[in-house]
């Protein structure tokens, strides 16, 4: 007879309710503060979906009318220093949070909105619209909301694209509290999503990176019941949401959201726990959202939701719950009631009128922008990337002046210049898979990082989407500078949400002032027997999201310069790394390690007259065994710098006009390949130089995989630049 054991979570799983002696007890402001805030988050939203359902606002509106309990009960008792983030139905957690760190509790229903307070709500109201005004100057609209000056750290349009983000803050938090106790202990970051977002890969990975590090992060779910016309019931056969805390650790609160009063009795005791520094929690909060997923029209409407399931909700509602509450103790009175909520309408339509007209080519009566109010078109690619003017204060160095060299294996000055960094500014932090243990990683670029760092290299879970996402928002915060490794470049895919939609837009979708200094590092294997999902060179996947700089070098001088400079950028650079040059034996300067190779800085390693060559990483070397092996007296340029934006084109272009004929090099296949684009963009500049179209070199169409000749076949080496070589000549009416 086998014994059994029934088996309990490690940590606590409740359900909170108030009493009457829970509203006896609470302090009447508290009370009037919430309902003020919860009044001002609805007119707010009623006159966005009246601007919506007049054509006057651009895009999706994603009304969070009823909902406002929750918002205002988990955010009126979080300091000004605390953070948050939300989804792309977040307006009511962005005012909430916005009118917390401007008044605190201090609201008076019979004067709730004075002019500081106006002029939040008209810029929240700006951005929505996509007007100068806003907060981003309208980039971001409604699902991209930030004020970071208030804990506003930005909401998101993807699903479940903001938790991971919020990691990040956290942890910037935990060792901020670490480097500078505050009392009562550190700050904490809330992260709020829905129930769509409670199944999703990047929430998990995210609850279980926080737990693991004892973060002070809150997943602050709004369980709203529907994912757009899905019920919860549908997508889980656990619709008790707050159920994925036993999972992962950590304790969890049930509460209902319209009662905004429990939810900040829940959220007292949960921020509790966070700033005692014991870990991660869950908050579930049940609420409802009175309109469908986007617009001005309850889901009735579309029939997936019953007109009588919409009365019982709004029967609970949580501002006419508060009130009723305050009058019944005498603490408001219905006139002063009523008359808060015609005040706090009369000036959100003082706003729409502040911002429309009448539209005088529509045939209805209609409502449009006053075109004064737009942005400036010439703002549109502001902010994309830095300028780099944060370089100025670095040396510049090239190959050619250094008078005095050390012999260095690439990996192990791959590892000196991150232990230099590491020595002389404390911002930095390294974080991947094995990056603290194995004598450096798996290719040794991390060697002897942990020992001498402790807590600022950090292994962790096998859950790239997770611990990028936690780096992308520690470099939001600006508190310190992640370094990442990505063990294989192909395992990009599995965390492109956070690599190209948050981190590579993150600046100029906010407005383009405040950088995203990350930097991450990943190798191309191609070569090295590890198949078709380990193999892939990066350059052209990343070179598509202009957000991103990347750096490709070929020796470790360049390592080292390149790196310096990637490291000091105010943007996200990826570094790649080739398997076919870490162990190489090779230089750099005796005791110098403090230089940059700047964007737009390319190197001629051969200079010459018929042809010019570009390459990168291992192709260089490759490009001038097969110059010397044909003979053409070809000009070969290291690109060093591989996007658009911060490629030598000076350089590239006097080539150019001098040898009048190009052969760009890469060796992986041409499908997610570099060349392509690179020809086109050369096209484009320098067609009247050109005697021929742009030659590419490249590998088979396939995928590297692991037999070592089909791995062989697919890629390009030697021979192959030697045949592209001769295929430049033949063009050229030239015996190859």
């Amino acid at each position: 007879m086998t014994h059994e054991e029934v088996l309990v979570p490690s940590a606590p799983w409740k359900q909170v309710s108030t009493t009457q002696a829970d509203w006896d007890a609470a302090d009447p402001q508290l009370l009037r503060a919430m309902l003020v805030q919860m009044q001002i988050i609805r007119s707010f939203e009623e006159i966005a979906l009246k601007l919506a359902g007049e054509g006057a606002l651009h895009g999706p509106a994603h009304s969070s009318i009823g909902q406002e309990g929750g918002a205002v009960g988990s955010i009126i008792g979080l300091r000004p220093t605390d953070g948050i983030n939300g989804t792309h139905r977040g307006h009511h957690q962005f005012l909430a949070k916005g009118l917390n760190y401007l008044r605190g509790t201090d609201f008076d229903p019979a004067h709730p909105i004075d002019d500081e307070i106006h002029a939040f709500v008209k810029k929240t109201l700006a951005e929505i619209l996509g007007l100068d005004q806003g907060f981003s100057h309208g980039r971001g609209g409604s699902m991209h909301l930030q004020w970071r000056e208030a804990g506003n750290l930005g909401t998101n349009a993807i699903v479940g694209g903001g938790v991971p983000l919020a990691n990040g803050s956290a942890f910037c938090q935990k060792y901020a509290q670490a480097d500078a106790p505050q009392e009562g202990g550190s700050d904490v970051t809330v992260t709020f999503f829905g129930d769509g977002a409670s199944n999703i890969g990047s929430t998990l990975e995210t609850m279980n990176l926080a737990s693991a590090w004892h973060l002070p992060l809150c997943f602050f779910i709004e369980n709203n019941m529907y994912a757009v016309s899905t019920t919860v019931f549908e997508a889980t056969n656990e619709p008790r949401l707050s159920a994925r805390a036993s999972g992962f650790g950590m304790p969890a609160w049930r509460v209902d959201g319209m009662d905004p009063l429990a939810v900040y009795l829940t959220m007292q005791q949960a921020t509790e726990h966070l700033r005692q520094g014991k870990g991660a929690v869950v908050v579930e909060a049940e609420v409802y959202r009175y309109f469908h997923q986007n617009g001005p029209f309850p889901g009735s409407a579309f029939g997936y939701r019953s007109k009588e399931e919409e009365k019982q909700w709004r029967e609970r509602d949580a501002i006419q719950r508060v009130a009723r509450e305050l009058i019944a103790r005498g603490n408001l009175t219905q006139d002063v009631f009523d008359q808060m909520v015609a005040t706090i309408d009369g000036v959100m339509a003082g706003l729409m009128d502040e911002f429309t007209e009448a539209d005088p080519e529509s045939k209805r009566p209609a409502k449009r922008i006053r075109p004064e109010l737009w942005p400036d078109p010439s703002f549109v690619d502001y902010g994309i990337r830095g300028d780099a003017s944060e370089l100025e204060a670095w040396q510049v160095l090239e190959d050619d002046q250094v008078t005095a060299w050390r012999e260095v294996k690439f990996a192990d000055a791959a590892a000196d210049v991150m232990e230099r960094r590491m020595h002389t500014d404390p911002r930095y932090v390294t974080m991947g898979e094995d990056v603290h243990k194995l004598k450096g990683g798996t290719n040794g670029v991390t060697r002897g990082l942990k020992a001498e760092f402790g807590d600022r290299i950090m292994g962790t879970p096998i859950s790239e989407n997770g611990f990028a996402g936690l780096a992308g928002g520690i470099a939001m915060d600006g508190r310190y500078r992640p370094v990442i490794e990505f063990m294989y470049s192909d395992f990009m895919w599995v965390a492109a949400d956070q690599v190209f939609n948050q981190i590579g837009k993150a600046r100029h979708m906010f407005g383009g002032d405040h950088g995203v200094p990350l930097v991450l590092r990943s190798k191309c294997a191609m070569g090295a027997g590890y198949g078709s999902q380990h193999s892939m060179d990066p350059a052209g996947v990343y070179a598509a999201h202009p957000g991103w700089r990347i750096a490709a070098p070929s020796n470790a001088f360049d390592y080292v310069g390149l790196m310096n400079a990637a490291l000091a950028l105010e943007d996200p650079v990826m570094v790649i790394e080739h398997v076919d040059l870490y162990e190489k034996m090779d230089r750099v300067p005796e005791g110098d390690l403090d230089y940059i190779i700047p964007p737009g800085v390319a190197k001629i390693r051969r200079p010459g007259e018929e042809l010019t060559i570009l390459a990168y990483l291992n192709m260089v070397d490759l490009s001038l065994k097969a110059v010397e092996a044909t003979g053409i007296d070809a000009e070969v340029i290291d690109l060093r710098w591989l996007d658009t934006a911060s490629m030598d084109w000076e350089t590239i272009g006097e080539s150019i006009k001098k040898t009048n004929n190009v052969l760009l090099v890469e060796q992986g296949s041409p499908g997610p390949g570099y060349t392509s684009r690179i020809a086109t963009e050369i096209t484009e500049r320098f067609f009247d130089y050109l005697d021929q179209p742009v030659q590419r070199v490249y590998g088979s169409q396939s995928t590297p995989t692991i037999s070592k000749v089909l791995e062989r076949a697919a890629l390009a080496y030697e021979p192959e630049i030697e045949a592209g070589i001769a295929r430049v000549r033949r063009n050229l009416g030239q015996q190859a």
